[in-house]
């Protein structure tokens, strides 16, 4: 036996030798080392001899199987720096030739297409666009919002200190803004009612998975006006809904908590992937619910509600009485309303900057 365990190191040797390629040298792998070769074979059968030959086979087959593995691993390093030099040599391009066909140049990213469709949109329903500052302080960020000194926002895990002047909660240390909704106080302290306004911009959280990213887009809607009712705000949020996900959208508002409005509502609009929940496609297991609205048919996609009296009061003087006008406001993640139009599964693939993902969207 052990005789024929050294045929077959000189037959696996003088193979590995004439591999040609990194294919045929696994073959070879295969063929001398494989679970059903034969020097296997034998290693496995050793038990199976008299006492007086199970060492000497046993530790000859072993020492031919390391032989044969290390002369494989040598060869594959081999072959593999050949092929890889051959490839390079055939694939090599003239780097300072045009692209063939012409990338075009000058696109606009999907979250900026998003972005400006959404203020056409609503510019066209009579707001204005304003922007601010992305280094907010914490009274336009918190406390002209009234929210509550106890509210987790507030904490250093939840929000981006920049500079705590005394501590978190003096109003005057700075941060980078949570929401885009600070503008509404700084709009209404630079203009008398009435005020229709829009606050498209980034905000930053300490947030990172496949729907939250550290900094992201808000658009902010502020309207304040004399007899401003629930109605006037379902009215516009359903013209946004039918310009930006079809003319046969509905939107329905259920009752939630903010605390810069009273009453406060989330904002759903009809699935505009089903019919009813039902979807079209059936999975593996048979389950025929809508896989965007989970069978509900429908989709949340802002918060919304009527500008609470205690925000008005904030800017009193500069006209904004709240015996006197009222209004709403509504916020909305710019790329939420990108991943549902465009059925984009990770918010994170927006941010990878991968051309093939992108070019989808020219």
């Amino acid at each position: 036996m052990i005789k024929r365990i050294e045929q077959l190191r000189d037959e696996g040797q003088a193979a590995i030798d004439a591999a040609a390629g990194t294919a045929e040298l696994e073959e070879v792998r295969v063929r001398f080392l494989g679970r059903k070769a034969e020097l296997p074979r034998l290693l496995r059968g050793v038990a199976e001899l008299p006492a007086d030959e199970r060492a000497a086979v046993g530790r000859t087959a072993n020492e031919v199987r390391r032989q044969l593995e290390a002369a494989v691993e040598a060869k594959a390093g081999t072959l593999a720096g050949a092929e890889l030099d051959a490839q390079l040599a055939a694939d090599r391009i003239d780097v300072t030739l045009p692209a063939d066909p012409a990338p075009q140049l000058g696109r606009l990213h999907l979250i900026t297409r998003t972005r400006r469709e959404l203020e056409d949109v609503f510019i066209g329903l009579g707001f204005t666009v304003v922007e601010g500052p992305e280094v907010e302080r914490v009274y336009y960020n918190f406390d002209a919002l009234g929210v509550a000194p106890t509210h987790p926002s507030r904490l250093l895990t939840d929000t981006f200190y920049v500079d705590p002047i005394d501590d978190i909660f003096d109003p005057r240390s700075l941060l980078l803004r949570v929401h885009t909704s600070p503008m509404q106080i700084r709009a209404m302290e630079s203009q008398p009612p009435p005020i229709y306004v829009i606050v498209p911009g980034r905000v930053y959280r300490p947030d990172n998975d496949a729907t939250h990213t550290p900094q992201f887009h808000q658009l902010e809607g502020l309207a304040i006006d004399e007899q401003i009712t629930l109605a006037d705000l379902k009215g516009t949020l359903l013209t946004f809904a039918q310009a930006i996900f079809g003319p046969d959208r509905e939107v329905r508002l259920r009752p939630h908590f903010f605390p810069f409005t009273e009453p406060s509502v989330e904002v759903d609009v009809s699935c505009f992937n089903c019919a009813d929940g039902v979807s079209e496609a059936v999975t593996e297991d048979g389950d025929e619910r809508c896989s965007l609205c989970k069978g509900t048919g429908w989709i949340e996609i802002l918060g919304a509600g009527m500008v609470d009296p205690d925000v008005l009061a904030h800017v009193a003087s500069g006209g904004y009485d709240p015996e006197k006008v009222q209004g709403f406001a509504f916020g909305m993640g710019i790329e939420r309303i990108a991943m549902l139009k465009h059925g984009v599964p990770d918010l994170r693939l927006l941010y990878d900057n991968d051309i093939r993902f992108l070019e989808q969207f020219a």
